[in-house]
């Protein structure tokens, strides 16, 4: 999952989503796509939150500030 890019984690997502919008799934395809579905959620949330991190590491006079977020 870390080599998608949010771009592409939030595209699985959506077509995940509609795939289990459909409702038309076997209980058990409709229970991996929902897990899958959970994990691109994370995975998306926690790219968000770095980029919110760069974002406000930003210093004053518009250079970055060293970030570490390993």
């Amino acid at each position: 999952m870390d080599e998608l890019s949010f771009e592409q984690a939030l595209a699985e997502l959506e077509t995940t989503v509609a795939r289990l919008e459909e409702g038309n799934l076997p209980l058990d395809e409709m229970v991996k796509l929902y897990q899958r579905g959970k994990s691109l959620a994370e995975h998306c949330q926690q790219l968000l939150d770095r980029a919110t991190l760069q974002v406000r590491q930003l210093t004053a006079d518009g250079g970055e500030a060293a970030l570490d977020v390993d």
